[in-house]
C-alpha cells in the first residue's frame, strides 16, 4: 500500500512522524453495500492528488510526518480484527504517536477506542454518523458494526452526533442528553457549543462517513439522506480541536465507487483538514 499523502521518504519513517495512519481493511459485517474494506487504498491513492499546504490553518502538516503502516491483516473474524487493532494502536500510543485509523467498516473503529480508553482515563467518544450503533449484539458478534458505540461505551463515555437512523430497541440505550439527531442539528450551529461542552478533557473522535449527506459522499455502505455538510461537520470538529486534547481520530465507511472518485478525495481530505487543525493548533 502506498503511503498517505504521496510524501516524499523524508516525512514518511515510522520512528521521526508524529502521525501515523493504520489502514485497516475489514469489512466482514456490513450487511448492506459490501466494498468498504477497499477504502483504505481508495482514500490512500486518492490523498496522492490534495495539496499539501491547508489554506484555512495556513500551515504544511506533512512536514510533522506522516508514516502509513502496514494493513491490519485479519479479514474474516471481528474478534481477531479488534484484538489486532487494539495491540497496534496501543504500541503506537506507547511511542507517543497521533493515530489516525482508517477503515473499513466501522467495527474497526472498537479495538482503537479500547486501546484509547486504556490510555486515557478520561475519555470522551465523540461519534459523528448517521446511525446510533447502539446494539449490544447483532449477527451473533458483539464487535458488528452496528455494535461500535455499545463496546465504547463500555470504556468510555459518549457524545453522538448527526444521527438520524436507529433501531426501536436501541431506545432504551439513547441518552437524550448526549444526542444530537439530525433533524435537531439542520441549517444552525447553535448545538455545537453544547455538545462541546459535554465532552471530557481527552476525545477519540470516530467519524462514519455516512454522517455526510450523501449528495456530497454517496459511496458508504448504508447512505442515509439527510446528512451533515463539509463546513458544518469541520466547523464543529474545529470548536472540539480548540477547546479539547483530541488524542486521535478514525475516519471509516468508505465504500468506494469506480465510477466517481470524489467521495475518495474528500474523505483523504477529511482526513489532512482535521490533521491540519490538531496540529496548528499545537
Amino acid at each position: 500500500m502506498k503511503n498517505f499523502g504521496g510524501l516524499p521518504a523524508d516525512f514518511t519513517g515510522e520512528e521521526q512522524s508524529e502521525i501515523i495512519i493504520l489502514p485497516v481493511p475489514f469489512d466482514g459485517t456490513s450487511t448492506w453495500i459490501k466494498g468498504a474494506d477497499r477504502g483504505p487504498g481508495a482514500i490512500i491513492e486518492a490523498s496522492a492528488n490534495m495539496e499539501l499546504y491547508d489554506i484555512e490553518s495556513g500551515s504544511e502538516v506533512y512536514l510533522k510526518g506522516i508514516h502509513t503502516s502496514d494493513p491490519v491483516t485479519e479479514k474474516e473474524n471481528p474478534e481477531k480484527m479488534v484484538a489486532e487493532v487494539f495491540s497496534r494502536v496501543t504500541n503506537y500510543l506507547d511511542k507517543s504517536k497521533f493515530p489516525v485509523i482508517i477503515g473499513g467498516e466501522h467495527s474497526v473503529s472498537i479495538g482503537s477506542i479500547q486501546a484509547f480508553a486504556k490510555k486515557f482515563d478520561d475519555l470522551t467518544v465523540l461519534q459523528i454518523d448517521a446511525h446510533s450503533d447502539l446494539r449490544d449484539e447483532y449477527e451473533g458478534s458483539k464487535n458488528n458494526h452496528a455494535c461500535v458505540m455499545s463496546r465504547a461505551r463500555e470504556v468510555a463515555s459518549i457524545v453522538q452526533v448527526g444521527i438520524r437512523a436507529l433501531d426501536s430497541g436501541e431506545l432504551s440505550s439513547i441518552d437524550p442528553g448526549r444526542i444530537f439527531y439530525a433533524h435537531r442539528i439542520y441549517g444552525n450551529d447553535d448545538w455545537m457549543e453544547e455538545a462541546v461542552g459535554l465532552l471530557s478533557d481527552n476525545v477519540y473522535i470516530t467519524i462514519d462517513l455516512d454522517a455526510l449527506d450523501p449528495a456530497i459522499m454517496p459511496s458508504t455502505g448504508t447512505p442515509e439522506p439527510g446528512g451533515m455538510g463539509w463546513y458544518q461537520t469541520l466547523t464543529f470538529v474545529e470548536k472540539v480541536i480548540a477547546s479539547k486534547k483530541v488524542a486521535g481520530f478514525d475516519v471509516v465507511e468508505l465504500c468506494p465507487s469506480d465510477g466517481n472518485k470524489a467521495p475518495d478525495f474528500l474523505a483523504a481530505k477529511l482526513i489532512y483538514r482535521i490533521l491540519s487543525m490538531q496540529f496548528s493548533r499545537k
